[in-house]
């Protein structure tokens, strides 16, 4: 058995191709991410790589919408958002696969 803490991991990333991970996989990425009201990332996308990002708490706003509780955003390859925590949130993000670099900022071209 092994044993990690989420606090060491990088933005709250702990499964992926990266490093640190508690599981090194090039199938897939996940996160715990904890995000205070006010919270922003830039406008991005992926070439490669679907993300799924499940709202666990708070109220979020992504892709111009807001979210909340138990909703679930699928971002497909190509498609562009930017993220606001309205609220405190925690979020949990996958990406499957899981691609090193294929993260571009602005909109898809």
């Amino acid at each position: 058995m092994k044993t990690f803490r989420l606090d060491k991991m990088t933005k709250g990333w702990f499964v992926g191709d990266f490093s640190p991970a508690a599981l090194h996989s090039t199938a897939c990425e996940v996160a715990v991410k904890h995000y205070k009201a006010g919270d922003r990332e830039e406008l991005h996308h992926h070439k490669v790589a679907t993300e799924l990002t499940l709202i666990v708490s708070g109220t979020v706003r992504m892709c111009g919408q807001q979210y909340g509780e138990g909703d679930i955003v699928v971002l497909e390859p190509g498609e562009s958002t930017a993220f606001e925590a309205l609220t405190d949130a925690v979020n949990v993000v996958v990406k499957l696969p899981s691609v090193a670099g294929d993260k571009y900022l602005g909109e898809a071209s």
